[in-house]
């Protein structure tokens, strides 16, 4: 029997893979997801936590996700940003004229609702593939959404120039003894930074999901310490940090056990060829801080279904796999991935220092900017991609 011939295999199991599936299902195209055997599961016990703007959630409601996923995300209403040495930088919703700057998801959630959704979509194909090899499907264009360990885009020939901070990510779940009401807060505290994301488990209200950056070296002890050493650790550092913010928290409890992960900077090149195109952190990593790994991810999701619809109605004559098409969505991907690497990578480095002068530059330099308004809501507005 001859084998099935698809319009688009999409390679991976993540969000971004089962969200490419989807958007391309509800185009009608024909679409393969090949991931490996029992990747589409849930994961127990998932910690991770997304922070999705505006053009993440849009892509979610065409997706049909968002009604179901909001029940397991928290709405940020203020971000507040301490330097540390004084520096200080408020935003909030009612300035930017937004109901929420951001949305805190529950990864696992997401995940499950988006792969609950693709066993129901009529144009997806669920393909078992083997790590380490090409899926064996024919399709006219493969994308790859596999991750920033793809063995796909490597055997594809793309680079990816990836540059180790020698940092690690160290996320848990806490339980707070105070209500979050909705502020997301974040210290740079050289050469270390920690983020408290507010959300709605295990305790509705006051928890929160911790994003902390730190020396690997660092990162791995606290792995190794008891629940009761990490907590004391983790009040200690924001106390240290900002006693007023530690005392709008409260106590902090863990909720399960923490998890650690290597930290880079990577982009790669190219993104795109004669049938396959790259997405998601199989084209692009960046640092945590900033939460946008998978907003970009999302855009790029967002972009290539969108380049594809407009062919298919204008340029029916092309492929799904033609290599202009292709070259349009990288064009359209590159300048903001690249400025956001850009970004978060520059405030990395520029408060990794403790030279005192730099330090006292950059907090005054935080200060100068909370008090100038319009450069504020641009700032917000990029972030939340409108």
């Amino acid at each position: 029997m001859k084998p099935a011939v698809f319009d688009v295999c999409v390679s991976g199991s993540g969000a971004v893979a089962r969200a490419l599936a989807l958007a391309l299902s509800v185009q009608g195209w024909r679409v393969a997801l090949a991931s490996e055997p029992g990747s589409l599961a849930p994961r127990e016990h998932d910690i991770r936590t997304y922070a999705l703007n505006a053009r993440s959630i849009e892509v979610l409601e065409r997706l049909r996700i968002w009604p179901s996923l909001k029940q397991f995300a928290t709405p940020v209403h203020e971000m507040c940003v301490k330097g540390d040495r004084g520096g200080e930088l408020r935003f909030t919703a009612w300035q930017q004229c937004v109901s929420e700057l951001a949305w805190i998801v529950d990864a696992g959630a997401l995940e499950r609702l988006l792969g609950d959704a693709i066993r129901y979509a009529p144009h997806v194909t669920q393909i078992e593939s083997t790590e380490g090899q090409a899926p064996a499907v024919q399709a006219s264009l493969l994308a790859v959404c596999e991750g920033k360990h793809s063995s796909t885009r490597e055997a594809l020939g793309a680079s990816f120039e990836r540059q180790p901070y020698g940092h690690w990510g160290v996320a848990a779940r806490l339980r707070a003894s105070r209500p979050h009401a909705g502020v997301a807060r974040q210290w740079f505290r050289s050469p270390d930074v920690l983020a408290l994301l507010p959300f709605q488990y295990p305790e509705p209200g006051a928890s929160y999901g911790l994003v902390w950056s730190m020396p690997q070296a660092q990162a791995q002890q606290w792995l190794l310490e008891s629940a009761e050493v990490f907590e004391s650790g983790l009040m200690k550092a924001i106390a240290d940090s900002d006693s007023a913010g530690a005392a709008q928290v409260g106590e902090l409890r863990l909720h399960g056990a923490p998890a650690a992960w290597p930290l880079a900077v990577a982009q790669a090149s190219p993104w795109s060829g004669p049938g396959w195109v790259l997405l998601g952190d199989a084209a692009h990593q960046v640092h945590p801080l900033a939460g946008q790994g998978l907003n970009l991810g999302l855009a790029d999701v967002d972009v290539l279904s969108g380049v594809l619809r407009e062919a298919r109605e204008r340029e029916p004559w092309r492929s799904a796999g033609d290599e202009r098409l292709l070259r349009r969505y990288e064009r359209a991907r590159w300048l903001p991935t690249r400025a956001m690497a850009g970004l978060t990578d520059g405030l990395l480095h520029l408060f990794e220092t403790d030279q005192g002068l730099v330090r006292e530059l950059r907090n005054t330099g935080m200060g100068l900017l909370n008090q100038w308004s319009p450069v504020k809501r641009w700032l917000v507005g990029q972030a939340l991609d409108r």
